[in-house]
Protein backbone atom coordinates (compact mmCIF):
# COMPACT_ATOMS: atom_id res chain seq x y z
CA UNK A 1 0.00 0.00 0.00
CA UNK A 2 1.43 3.52 -0.80
CA UNK A 3 -0.90 5.82 1.18
CA UNK A 4 1.67 8.89 0.94
CA UNK A 5 0.66 8.23 -2.93
CA UNK A 6 -3.59 9.28 -1.93
CA UNK A 7 -4.58 12.81 -2.55
CA UNK A 8 -7.57 14.81 -1.36
CA UNK A 9 -8.70 15.27 -4.65
CA UNK A 10 -9.15 11.15 -4.73
CA UNK A 11 -10.71 11.56 -1.57
CA UNK A 12 -13.27 13.89 -2.23
CA UNK A 13 -14.58 11.63 -5.45
CA UNK A 14 -14.88 8.83 -3.27
CA UNK A 15 -16.94 10.33 -1.24
CA UNK A 16 -19.18 12.13 -4.01
CA UNK A 17 -19.35 8.60 -5.20
CA UNK A 18 -21.01 7.63 -1.99
CA UNK A 19 -23.17 10.63 -1.83
CA UNK A 20 -24.13 10.69 -5.11
CA UNK A 21 -24.58 6.83 -5.96
CA UNK A 22 -22.87 7.13 -9.90
CA UNK A 23 -19.45 8.00 -11.20
CA UNK A 24 -21.69 10.35 -13.21
CA UNK A 25 -23.54 11.94 -10.29
CA UNK A 26 -19.90 12.17 -8.60
CA UNK A 27 -18.83 14.13 -11.70
CA UNK A 28 -21.72 16.59 -11.75
CA UNK A 29 -21.00 17.75 -8.05
CA UNK A 30 -17.35 18.50 -8.08
CA UNK A 31 -17.62 19.90 -11.63
CA UNK A 32 -15.72 17.37 -13.45
CA UNK A 33 -16.28 14.59 -15.80
CA UNK A 34 -17.11 11.09 -15.23
CA UNK A 35 -13.96 9.75 -16.60
CA UNK A 36 -11.84 12.46 -14.26
CA UNK A 37 -13.49 10.49 -11.67
CA UNK A 38 -12.57 7.25 -13.24
CA UNK A 39 -9.20 8.09 -12.93
CA UNK A 40 -9.20 9.57 -9.55
CA UNK A 41 -10.66 6.37 -8.11
CA UNK A 42 -8.41 4.17 -9.95
CA UNK A 43 -5.72 6.11 -8.96
CA UNK A 44 -6.97 5.69 -5.42
CA UNK A 45 -7.77 1.82 -5.47
CA UNK A 46 -3.55 1.35 -7.02
CA UNK A 47 -2.52 3.01 -3.59
CA UNK A 48 -4.47 1.12 -1.00
CA UNK A 49 -4.13 -2.03 -3.28
CA UNK A 50 -7.83 -2.53 -3.13
CA UNK A 51 -11.62 -2.44 -4.82
CA UNK A 52 -13.21 0.94 -3.41
CA UNK A 53 -16.51 0.80 -5.73
CA UNK A 54 -18.81 -2.14 -6.79
CA UNK A 55 -22.29 -2.04 -9.25
CA UNK A 56 -25.04 -1.55 -6.43
CA UNK A 57 -27.36 -4.08 -5.39
CA UNK A 58 -29.79 -3.05 -7.59
CA UNK A 59 -27.74 -3.14 -11.01
CA UNK A 60 -28.37 1.02 -11.46
CA UNK A 61 -25.09 3.29 -10.51
CA UNK A 62 -22.31 2.60 -7.99
CA UNK A 63 -21.40 2.17 -4.67
CA UNK A 64 -18.53 2.00 -2.21
CA UNK A 65 -17.24 -1.63 -0.95
CA UNK A 66 -16.27 -3.07 2.42
CA UNK A 67 -13.17 -1.28 1.93
CA UNK A 68 -14.37 2.01 -0.01
CA UNK A 69 -16.42 2.65 3.47
CA UNK A 70 -13.49 2.42 5.57
CA UNK A 71 -11.39 4.82 3.47
CA UNK A 72 -14.15 7.28 3.26
CA UNK A 73 -14.58 7.47 6.96
CA UNK A 74 -11.50 8.35 7.07
CA UNK A 75 -11.57 10.83 4.24
CA UNK A 76 -14.48 12.45 6.60
CA UNK A 77 -12.39 12.16 9.64
CA UNK A 78 -9.57 14.38 7.27
CA UNK A 79 -12.03 16.77 6.08
CA UNK A 80 -13.72 17.14 9.34
CA UNK A 81 -9.69 18.04 10.94
CA UNK A 82 -9.34 20.56 8.06
CA UNK A 83 -11.99 22.26 8.34
CA UNK A 84 -11.79 22.85 12.00
CA UNK A 85 -7.87 23.68 11.44
CA UNK A 86 -9.06 26.01 9.29
CA UNK A 87 -11.70 28.04 11.54
CA UNK A 88 -9.24 27.98 14.42
CA UNK A 89 -6.54 29.83 12.21
CA UNK A 90 -9.20 31.61 10.88
CA UNK A 91 -10.30 32.59 15.12
CA UNK A 92 -6.57 32.85 15.86
CA UNK A 93 -5.95 36.17 13.06
CA UNK A 94 -9.23 37.75 14.82
CA UNK A 95 -7.05 37.46 17.80
CA UNK A 96 -9.70 34.42 19.60
CA UNK A 97 -8.16 31.38 20.92
CA UNK A 98 -9.71 29.06 18.52
CA UNK A 99 -12.91 27.65 17.80
CA UNK A 100 -15.19 25.01 19.01
CA UNK A 101 -17.91 22.96 17.45
CA UNK A 102 -20.76 21.89 19.95
CA UNK A 103 -22.90 19.53 18.31
CA UNK A 104 -27.08 18.91 19.56
CA UNK A 105 -29.23 16.87 18.79
CA UNK A 106 -32.64 18.69 17.87
CA UNK A 107 -34.29 18.55 21.13
CA UNK A 108 -32.04 20.87 22.56
CA UNK A 109 -32.35 23.90 20.10
CA UNK A 110 -34.82 25.14 21.96
CA UNK A 111 -32.37 25.97 24.74
CA UNK A 112 -28.94 25.75 23.22
CA UNK A 113 -28.50 29.13 21.25
CA UNK A 114 -29.23 30.75 25.06
CA UNK A 115 -26.20 28.73 26.73
CA UNK A 116 -23.75 29.32 23.84
CA UNK A 117 -25.15 33.19 24.67
CA UNK A 118 -23.84 32.81 27.75
CA UNK A 119 -20.63 30.95 26.91
CA UNK A 120 -19.89 33.59 24.94
CA UNK A 121 -20.49 36.36 26.99
CA UNK A 122 -17.71 34.56 29.43
CA UNK A 123 -15.46 33.29 26.98
CA UNK A 124 -15.26 36.27 24.33
CA UNK A 125 -12.08 34.74 22.82
CA UNK A 126 -13.40 31.45 21.79
CA UNK A 127 -15.63 31.15 18.56
CA UNK A 128 -18.61 28.51 19.28
CA UNK A 129 -20.18 26.66 16.19
CA UNK A 130 -23.44 25.27 17.10
CA UNK A 131 -24.35 22.23 14.61
CA UNK A 132 -27.90 21.11 15.38
CA UNK A 133 -28.94 17.18 13.79
CA UNK A 134 -31.22 14.33 14.76
CA UNK A 135 -29.71 12.28 17.71
CA UNK A 136 -27.90 9.44 14.90
CA UNK A 137 -26.25 12.56 13.22
CA UNK A 138 -25.02 13.68 16.65
CA UNK A 139 -23.42 10.31 17.48
CA UNK A 140 -21.81 10.04 13.51
CA UNK A 141 -20.71 13.55 14.35
CA UNK A 142 -19.03 12.38 17.78
CA UNK A 143 -17.62 9.53 16.41
CA UNK A 144 -15.95 11.13 13.39
CA UNK A 145 -14.39 14.02 15.29
CA UNK A 146 -16.49 16.60 13.56
CA UNK A 147 -17.90 17.62 17.06
CA UNK A 148 -15.62 18.72 20.49
CA UNK A 149 -18.62 18.53 22.42
CA UNK A 150 -22.33 17.52 22.23
CA UNK A 151 -25.32 18.18 24.19
CA UNK A 152 -27.89 15.01 24.61
CA UNK A 153 -30.55 13.56 26.27
CA UNK A 154 -29.03 9.94 26.21
CA UNK A 155 -25.26 9.29 26.04
CA UNK A 156 -24.36 6.78 23.48
CA UNK A 157 -22.79 3.35 24.14
CA UNK A 158 -20.66 4.12 20.76
CA UNK A 159 -18.59 5.70 20.79
CA UNK A 160 -17.64 5.61 24.14
CA UNK A 161 -18.20 9.02 25.69
CA UNK A 162 -17.24 10.89 28.60
CA UNK A 163 -20.48 12.31 30.08
CA UNK A 164 -21.49 15.06 32.05
CA UNK A 165 -25.32 16.09 33.39
CA UNK A 166 -26.87 19.59 33.05
CA UNK A 167 -29.86 19.53 34.20
CA UNK A 168 -33.56 17.79 34.39
CA UNK A 169 -35.22 16.99 31.22
CA UNK A 170 -38.96 16.28 31.61
CA UNK A 171 -41.21 14.41 28.80
CA UNK A 172 -44.88 14.50 28.74
CA UNK A 173 -47.74 13.78 26.71
CA UNK A 174 -49.59 16.88 25.03
CA UNK A 175 -52.44 17.89 22.95
CA UNK A 176 -54.68 20.39 21.43
CA UNK A 177 -56.81 22.18 24.38
CA UNK A 178 -60.21 20.81 22.81
CA UNK A 179 -59.11 17.05 22.43
CA UNK A 180 -61.23 14.83 24.40
CA UNK A 181 -59.06 13.54 26.83
CA UNK A 182 -57.79 17.28 27.92
CA UNK A 183 -58.49 18.15 31.42
CA UNK A 184 -58.82 15.20 33.15
CA UNK A 185 -57.21 12.10 34.21
CA UNK A 186 -56.43 9.56 31.35
CA UNK A 187 -56.33 5.79 31.27
CA UNK A 188 -54.16 3.39 29.68
CA UNK A 189 -57.38 2.09 27.28
CA UNK A 190 -58.02 5.20 26.61
CA UNK A 191 -54.72 6.42 25.54
CA UNK A 192 -54.24 3.02 23.24
CA UNK A 193 -57.34 4.49 21.21
CA UNK A 194 -55.52 7.57 20.46
CA UNK A 195 -53.26 8.14 17.23
CA UNK A 196 -49.86 8.95 18.40
CA UNK A 197 -47.70 11.57 16.34
CA UNK A 198 -43.80 10.83 16.68
CA UNK A 199 -40.45 10.98 15.55
CA UNK A 200 -38.19 8.94 13.42
CA UNK A 201 -37.33 5.28 14.55
CA UNK A 202 -33.93 5.78 16.42
CA UNK A 203 -34.30 9.37 17.85
CA UNK A 204 -34.13 9.38 21.80
CA UNK A 205 -37.94 10.64 22.50
CA UNK A 206 -39.44 7.81 20.30
CA UNK A 207 -37.00 5.39 22.02
CA UNK A 208 -38.23 6.47 25.46
CA UNK A 209 -42.18 6.77 24.14
CA UNK A 210 -41.90 3.25 23.27
CA UNK A 211 -40.39 1.95 26.56
CA UNK A 212 -43.21 4.29 28.30
CA UNK A 213 -46.03 2.80 26.08
CA UNK A 214 -44.45 -0.80 26.33
CA UNK A 215 -44.60 -0.69 30.25
CA UNK A 216 -47.95 0.72 30.89
CA UNK A 217 -49.87 -1.25 27.94
CA UNK A 218 -47.55 -4.80 28.14
CA UNK A 219 -46.66 -4.70 24.95
CA UNK A 220 -50.10 -3.77 23.45
CA UNK A 221 -50.09 -2.00 19.65
CA UNK A 222 -50.69 1.67 19.11
CA UNK A 223 -51.13 3.70 16.17
CA UNK A 224 -48.23 6.40 15.38
CA UNK A 225 -47.54 8.82 12.23
CA UNK A 226 -44.49 9.40 11.95
CA UNK A 227 -43.10 13.21 11.29
CA UNK A 228 -39.58 14.44 11.09
CA UNK A 229 -39.34 17.30 13.59
CA UNK A 230 -40.92 18.62 16.73
CA UNK A 231 -42.06 21.25 15.29
CA UNK A 232 -44.03 19.56 12.20
CA UNK A 233 -45.54 17.53 15.38
CA UNK A 234 -46.28 20.52 17.43
CA UNK A 235 -48.38 22.18 14.57
CA UNK A 236 -50.09 18.87 13.84
CA UNK A 237 -50.95 18.02 17.18
CA UNK A 238 -52.63 21.72 17.51
CA UNK A 239 -54.52 20.58 14.41
CA UNK A 240 -56.15 17.71 16.00
CA UNK A 241 -54.12 14.76 14.47
CA UNK A 242 -53.38 13.05 17.79
CA UNK A 243 -51.58 13.43 20.58
CA UNK A 244 -47.51 13.43 21.03
CA UNK A 245 -45.35 12.61 23.54
CA UNK A 246 -42.34 14.91 23.73
CA UNK A 247 -39.41 16.89 25.85
CA UNK A 248 -41.46 19.43 27.70
CA UNK A 249 -38.44 21.74 26.94
CA UNK A 250 -39.93 21.68 23.19
CA UNK A 251 -43.21 22.90 24.15
CA UNK A 252 -42.94 25.32 27.07
CA UNK A 253 -43.89 28.50 25.23
CA UNK A 254 -47.19 26.68 23.07
CA UNK A 255 -47.97 25.25 27.44
CA UNK A 256 -47.66 28.64 28.16
CA UNK A 257 -49.88 30.53 25.73
CA UNK A 258 -52.41 27.45 25.85
CA UNK A 259 -52.20 26.24 22.33
CA UNK A 260 -51.08 22.85 23.50
CA UNK A 261 -51.96 21.48 27.02
CA UNK A 262 -50.56 18.59 29.37
CA UNK A 263 -52.01 15.35 29.84
CA UNK A 264 -53.15 13.90 32.75
CA UNK A 265 -51.36 10.39 31.66
CA UNK A 266 -50.44 7.46 34.00
CA UNK A 267 -46.27 7.59 34.82
CA UNK A 268 -45.78 10.83 33.61
CA UNK A 269 -43.99 12.77 33.28
CA UNK A 270 -41.24 11.27 32.81
CA UNK A 271 -37.70 13.09 34.11
CA UNK A 272 -34.27 12.11 32.43
CA UNK A 273 -31.55 14.57 32.19
CA UNK A 274 -29.31 16.23 29.89
CA UNK A 275 -25.99 15.65 29.26
CA UNK A 276 -22.63 17.59 27.59
CA UNK A 277 -20.22 14.47 26.44
CA UNK A 278 -17.18 14.08 24.64
CA UNK A 279 -15.39 11.14 22.74
CA UNK A 280 -13.44 9.43 25.49
CA UNK A 281 -10.47 8.22 23.70
CA UNK A 282 -9.51 11.52 23.06
CA UNK A 283 -8.01 14.23 24.98
CA UNK A 284 -9.54 17.55 24.01
CA UNK A 285 -7.97 20.65 23.04
CA UNK A 286 -7.32 22.78 25.95
CA UNK A 287 -10.79 25.50 23.97
CA UNK A 288 -12.36 22.54 24.31
CA UNK A 289 -12.03 21.46 27.56
CA UNK A 290 -12.14 24.97 28.58
CA UNK A 291 -15.80 25.61 26.91
CA UNK A 292 -16.82 21.61 29.08
CA UNK A 293 -15.73 23.12 32.07
CA UNK A 294 -17.57 26.27 31.35
CA UNK A 295 -20.40 24.35 30.24
CA UNK A 296 -21.00 22.37 33.84
CA UNK A 297 -20.51 25.35 35.38
CA UNK A 298 -23.54 27.35 34.23
CA UNK A 299 -25.68 24.11 35.93
CA UNK A 300 -28.64 24.07 33.71
CA UNK A 301 -29.47 27.55 34.20
CA UNK A 302 -30.20 27.89 30.13
CA UNK A 303 -33.08 25.65 30.79
CA UNK A 304 -36.90 26.52 30.04
CA UNK A 305 -38.27 26.48 33.75
CA UNK A 306 -40.64 23.50 34.50
CA UNK A 307 -42.74 24.15 37.27
CA UNK A 308 -43.49 21.40 39.17
CA UNK A 309 -42.22 18.77 37.33
CA UNK A 310 -39.45 17.37 39.57
CA UNK A 311 -41.82 16.78 42.35
CA UNK A 312 -44.26 14.55 40.23
CA UNK A 313 -41.91 13.16 37.89
CA UNK A 314 -41.59 9.05 36.99
CA UNK A 315 -38.14 8.21 35.77
CA UNK A 316 -38.08 5.36 33.05
CA UNK A 317 -34.91 3.38 32.91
Amino acid sequence: MRFDAITLKQLRALDAVARGGSLTAAAASLGLTPPAIHTQIKGLEEAVQSRLIQRAADGAGSELTEAGEVLRLAALRIADNLSQAEANLRALARGQAGRVTLGVVSTAKYFAPRMVKLLQDSHPDIEIALRVGNREATIEGLARGAFDLAIMGRPPRVPAVRAEPLGPHPHGLVAAPDHPLAGRAVTADALFEQVFLARESGSGTRILMARWLDRIGDGRSYETLEMDSNETIKQAVMAGLGIAFLSLHTVTEELATGRLVELDAPGLPIMRHWFVVRPEAEVPRPVAARIWDAIVALHGSYLPAARGIEMRSAPVR
